[in-house]
């Protein structure tokens, strides 16, 4: 019964590695000592028997074949044999050869694996380590590339093989191998992984160029694309794209080069004997390796283009759809022979930046049409009114021709007032932005004459049919009286104005609507009357500000009322007028949504108040038909807010008088009463005084008519206290309807 064995020798130190050829074991009482490396006879025939058998080490060497070591000296093939248990290291002369061991100085080495290991490329040395040690564990076999590292930083490629024996008791005893010098072989698969990593990097670049391209939009994006591009494996001294045009060539980006190098270039005629013009006329590449054959095949421009530096040149001819467009110019300052992968890469970029650059020289053509269409389709200027401000922006769509059916006017009205329009043509095109043009100066010209706006919106709406275009178009007009806030609104499909208040709230007004314009020649329009105190705005847009992919227009018009309602800096803390950067960050929010598909016509207008004094305060109520509880809530009203105005001096002769107006306009009318009072303050160098207006309006045609009751009369006397107790009074016609009012002054404004 075999006894139990001896406790194992140094196992695999945690930093060792993989077994490598090892200098020759030295015999134990020499271990402290620093002798030469030298190896020792027999260890191949000797040692590696095991690993030919595959059985246990042979208790002599004479069982080895007598053909392997010198087959081994004929391929250069080293033996190692590693004492597991006691962590000795010895390999013959060649393998002490084949891993550098000859050139190592005296004590870096002491036949431990640690050593070793210290011996290999820091990346190498844990993966040998590791395979080594599962080989151990498993009594196997395990195998590596390495490299080791000399004393002066030289490596050399190295790989081994070996096989872990195991003792009586089956445990890991010892490993021996074979080690052989794998630089050449590993070099030819560093280059096959070169080469291999090049062509997926070039096939990369490829893609990515296809898709920077494909995104560029305008010629200068197509330039910007082009000039940043990284050629994997040729990376360009200079690069340059030039477009052709009429014999002529035009420099559209270039990098790596002096902008005085290029201009001699920029939009002149290409001489016959220049590169870029052969290979524009044969429509074929034309590769320069170096100076000389530069000189010799094109002398004439030879000189002009030394002055660059280069060394080697590709010119790449831009063709689309069968027309030479452009040339592209890639150079380098080395001379180079450029080989078929690399001139393949660069033609097929050439065809790439052909088609990308086609296509936006077309864009940026249709562009300048249709920006040249908006402009003259569009107001140039906003007229400037006393008493209102006005801020304008219009946004075209993000994609398409960029011109479309949305506009905007203002337009001075008789007496001092002022037309706000808005409106949107049907499609997105030439043929709507027409339409437009002629629509938007109809409706001016209406409007200019002095036309209520009921009628100026039918006869809109009859000029858009009787164009007989197949188009309609939605349409918001508003005319704002600037002597009292007041807004006259008419709506056609439109959306609703949006105000902001004084307090800094914001909300859609509702507006009475009808048909969009062109659809009914017939079609009536009602007026919806509100106001403004001085300082409110209000607003007035197109769809596309409120309506896109993924927002419906609750959404939107609830996103358009908080920007509209977020803080604006004091006019005196300013340093422009707050309206316009209101107007700014409506617009700013609509621009920067990815989903806006539909142009932007966006128009705001400030009521700063009536000239020689600004409104301070204001009551505005309707009151219905025949609805006389509706009398007594609007003098209690009436009461209170005189007396919060400071103008208590009022409130007898407002409420009696304000009390028959009302009166008199539903009693003797079938339609509802505008009620309107309004407060008014001088400065305090025109002696600070107070002036009270109150207007009631109303739809009716009959004329209110002064009567003189007698005694016993119980009605007809409303118009004979107005005249004896106002200040000033009078009726004025106003479209379909009347507007009767009366004004009261005090000595001075509390």
């Amino acid at each position: 019964m075999p006894t139990e064995p001896e406790s194992p020798g140094p196992a695999l130190p945690p930093g060792a590695s993989a077994v490598e050829p090892l200098p020759p074991a030295r015999p134990p009482a020499q271990a402290s000592r620093r002798n030469p490396l030298r190896t020792p006879p027999g260890l191949a025939s000797g040692r590696l028997a095991p690993v030919l058998s595959g059985g246990l080490p042979p208790a002599t060497a004479d069982s080895m074949p007598d053909w392997l070591e010198p087959a081994m000296a004929a391929n250069g093939i080293g033996s190692f044999d590693w004492d597991i248990r006691r962590d000795i290291l010895e390999g013959d002369q060649r393998a002490c050869t084949i891993i550098g061991l000859d050139d190592v100085e005296r004590g870096r080495f002491d036949r431990t694996a640690a050593s070793f290991l210290s011996l290999l490329h820091p990346e190498d040395a844990p993966v040998v380590r590791r395979r080594v040690e599962r080989a151990v564990t498993e009594l196997g076999q395990c195998g590596a590339y390495y490299r080791t590292v000399g004393p002066n930083g030289g490596m050399r490629a190295v790989r081994f093989r070996g096989r872990v024996l195991a003792d009586a008791f089956g445990r890991a005893s010892r490993m021996v191998g074979f080690v052989w010098d794998a630089t050449v072989e590993l070099h030819k698969r560093d280059r096959a992984d070169r080469l291999a990593l090049l062509r997926e990097e070039r096939s990369r670049f490829i893609k990515e160029a296809a898709r920077a391209l494909s995104e560029a939009v305008t010629v200068r994006d197509v330039a910007r694309v082009f000039t940043e591009l990284p050629l994997p494996g040729l990376p360009p001294d200079g690069l340059v794209l030039a477009s052709f045009e009429a014999g002529r060539a035009q420099i559209l980006g270039a990098s790596g080069y002096r902008s005085e190098a290029l201009a001699v270039w920029d939009r002149a005629v290409l001489p016959s004997g220049h590169p870029a013009a052969e290979a524009l006329k044969h429509r074929a590449p034309v590769f320069v390796s170096n100076r000389e054959e530069f000189r010799e095949r094109h002398a004439d421009v030879w000189e002009q283009t030394s002055r660059t530096g280069r060394g080697s040149w590709a010119y790449l001819p831009l063709v689309a759809s069968g027309r030479a467009i452009g040339v592209c110019v890639v150079s380098f300052d080395d001379e180079r022979e450029l080989d078929a992968d690399e001139r393949t890469l660069l033609t097929t970029l050439g065809g790439l930046v052909a088609q990308s650059l086609a296509r936006a020289r077309l864009h940026d053509a249709e562009h300048e049409l249709a920006a040249s269409l908006q402009r003259v389709m569009l107001p140039r200027t906003v007229p400037s009114i006393p008493g209102v401000t006005t801020a304008v922006r219009y946004l075209a769509a993000g994609s398409g021709l960029q011109i479309g059916g949305d506009w905007y006017d203002v337009v001075p009205l008789p007496g001092g007032h002022v037309g706000l329009v808005i409106g949107d043509v049907q499609g997105h095109d030439v043929h709507a932005a027409g339409i437009m043009g002629q629509l938007r100066i109809a409706l001016r010209a209406y409007a200019a004459e002095g036309h209520p706006p009921a009628a100026v919106m039918a006869r809109a709406s009859r000029f858009l049919a009787d164009l007989d275009t197949d188009h309609f178009a939605t349409c918001t007009y508003a005319e704002v009286n600037v002597d009292y806030g007041v807004v006259y609104a008419v709506r056609a499909g439109h959306l609703d104005p949006v105000v902001r208040r004084a307090d800094g709230t914001a909300a859609a007004v509702p507006v009475a609507g009808g048909l969009p314009l062109g659809i009914d020649p017939d079609q009536e329009y009602r007026v919806t009357r509100f106001s403004l105190d001085p300082g409110e705005t209000v607003l007035l847009c197109t769809d596309g500000l409120v309506e896109a992919r993924g927002m419906d227009l609750d959404e939107g018009i609830g996103r358009l009322t908080r920007a509209l309602a977020r803080p604006l800096p004091a006019p005196e803390e300013a340093v422009r007028d707050p309206l316009e950067d209101l107007a700014d960050r409506i617009a700013s929010q609509a621009a920067d949504s990815s989903e806006r598909e539909d142009d932007i016509a966006l128009l705001l207008l400030r009521w700063d108040g009536p000239a020689g004094g600004l409104t301070t305060q204001q009551l505005r109520r309707r009151i219905g038909q025949a609805d006389l509880a509706r009398i007594a809530e609007v003098r209690a009203e009436l009461r209170d807010a005189l007396r919060r105005w400071g103008v208590a001096e009022f409130i007898d002769t407002a409420e009696l008088l304000s009390s028959e107006l009302v009166t008199n306009a539903i009693r003797h009318t079938d339609r509802d009463a505008m009620f309107t009072a309004r407060l008014y303050r001088e400065s305090a160098s025109d002696g600070g005084r107070a002036r009270l207006r109150v207007e009631v309006e109303d739809e009716s045609d009959l004329w209110p008519t002064r009567r003189t009751p007698g005694e016993q009369a119980s009605s007809g006397r409303g118009l004979m206290l107005v005249e004896a107790l106002a200040d000033a009074w009078g009726v004025e016609p106003r479209g379909s309807g009347k507007r009767m009012w009366f004004e009261l002054s005090g000595a001075n404004a509390a």
